[in-house]
């Protein structure tokens, strides 16, 4: 009796609970956590565990929910049953019900946005393209209002302007990028969909 008032208790307190950076990280640190995630963020923050584990199997190996094969589901729907919802449960990310077989988001999990932005080994930031772009649109409106770039005869304010639609540019395409890379924003999870 005692056990069962005890998870009922932490049940209770994973819906209120407030996680930490550590904690999320910790949580998306596992593929299926993250994919888990992505799926209850896309389908309307609550699923049932086996539809979930045919998501979360089809995406790992790339394939459509309807080529999922049995053993798949299977070693996908025990993991994510015996370990990872547990997990994201005590961390207060969702709300499991082992005997009814669903999972909920939290609502403190609704309420933050997860974006994953993977950097290639030789690929640069969006924070790098921010930085050489303000420098050299400030160099060029710094020069052209002194007057130190004497070789290019350029109107201050046409600087000025270039600058601010050159920023304003390389703005909007990393918003469409980092929408791509929001778990829950497209069907398929970002790392899936690359």
């Amino acid at each position: 009796m005692i056990s069962l008032i005890n998870k009922i208790n932490m049940t209770t307190q994973a819906t209120h609970a407030e996680f930490t950076r550590d904690d999320i990280y910790e949580a998306l640190s596992n593929k299926r956590r993250r994919f888990v995630m992505h799926y209850l963020q896309q389908y309307g923050h609550t699923g049932s565990l086996g539809t979930i584990a045919e998501h979360v199997a089809a995406w790992e190996h790339n394939i459509d929910v309807s080529a999922v094969g049995s053993s798949d589901r299977k070693n996908v729907y025990t993991s994510l049953q015996q370990f990872h919802l547990p997990k994201m449960e005590d961390i207060g990310l969702i709300i499991f019900d082992q005997r009814a077989g669903t999972v909920e988001l939290s609502q403190a999990a609704a309420d933050i946005d997860i974006y994953t932005e993977l950097v290639g080994r030789h690929e640069l930031p969006w924070s790098m393209y921010y930085l050489s772009l303000g420098g050299i649109g400030g160099s060029i409106v710094t020069g052209s209002t002194v007057g130190t770039i004497e070789f290019i005869d350029i109107d201050p304010i046409a600087s000025a302007i270039f600058t601010v639609t050159s920023i304003s540019v390389l703005a909007m395409i990393h918003t469409y990028y980092m929408h791509q890379d929001r778990i829950g924003e497209n069907e398929k999870p970002p790392e899936v969909a690359q």
